[in-house]
């Protein structure tokens, strides 16, 4: 099985992702402000590398480095702040969710505790107060 992206990024180019990401959350903070470049970065992109690197080595091995630039490019008080503002949002997401009826709007118990689970990890990663080696 080929993995993600495979056709777009040749061995040992991993890293360059990631790169790219935090360079477009750069850009995305200057133009748009902290909350987009933090929904941007992490929310969506940190969280795909994380999904990915569930399943596939090369994505595992670039995941410390990635956190570790997020952790260089925001405050620990902007990243304790802006997950809380993420979790406050999904818990209301979820609870929206539970009052709507039509099936077709609501997410998957599984997929829901999965998406919970890997944000929880990131999170860890992110305001835990030193990233160790293993």
């Amino acid at each position: 099985m080929t993995e993600p992206g495979s056709s777009d990024v040749g061995s040992g180019k991993f890293h360059e992702i990631w790169i790219a990401q935090c360079d477009a959350a750069r850009d995305i903070k200057m133009r748009f402000g902290l909350k987009a470049a933090f929904d941007y970065l992490v929310t969506e992109k940190l969280l795909g590398f994380a999904s990915a690197a569930a399943d596939y080595s090369d994505f595992a091995r670039e995941l410390p480095r990635f956190v570790s630039e997020v952790r260089r490019m925001f405050t620990p008080e902007e990243i304790r702040s802006h997950i809380a503002r993420v979790e406050r949002e999904q818990r209301e997401k979820v609870a929206d969710a539970a009052e709507v009826d039509d099936e077709l709007f609501r997410e998957s118990p599984a997929i829901a505790a999965e998406r919970a689970r890997q944000f929880a990890m990131i999170k860890e990663l992110l305001t835990a107060p030193e990233l160790g080696t293993s």
